[in-house]
């Protein structure tokens, strides 16, 4: 069984190095910028901290972006805003180290959440290797929580 949102977000708060929140005027001011709208579980997690630091070895394997700092994956990834470079709907959400990212697919929805991919540098944005791992944010998160280990999807 699913863990539920409020669950994470206070093991977020309490053992990992959260920002502080966004405000509702940061995250409408996101929400324009981009064109489309958080879902339920983003919207929660920005609420309750603008980005966050998930566990901490000598660095953190993910860095959750502020909402400042969310662009096209492959702005991020491959450095330039052009369909050759990855699909728009495609959105840096995690940063996992070495130029790699958990990416949110906004062009479609799971139960009303959007799903995470793989967004590994090497092989963006070949759609044979960027993979869904997760459905939901909250599914993403709560993986990382329980596994305490980078790229959890990647097996051991």
């Amino acid at each position: 069984m699913a863990t539920p949102m409020s669950s994470l977000l206070e093991e977020v708060s309490r053992d990992h190095f959260p920002n502080p929140p966004a405000t509702p005027e940061e995250i409408e001011e996101f929400e324009q910028r981009v064109s489309w709208k958080l879902d339920p579980d983003l919207r929660a997690f920005y609420l309750q901290c603008n980005g966050a630091a998930l566990i901490q070895w000598p660095d953190s394997p993910y860095e959750i972006l502020p909402l400042s700092k969310i662009v096209r994956a492959r702005v991020a990834i491959r450095g330039k805003d052009d369909d050759s470079r990855g699909p728009a709907s495609m959105y840096a959400l995690c940063y996992v180290r070495d130029g790699n990212y958990v990416v949110l697919d906004v062009s479609r929805q799971v139960d009303g959440r959007y799903p995470l991919i793989d967004g590994d540098r090497e092989t963006w944005p070949n759609p044979e290797y960027c993979t869904q791992i997760a459905s939901s944010f909250s599914e993403f998160l709560e993986q990382v929580l329980r596994t305490q280990r980078s790229l959890y999807w990647l097996g051991e």
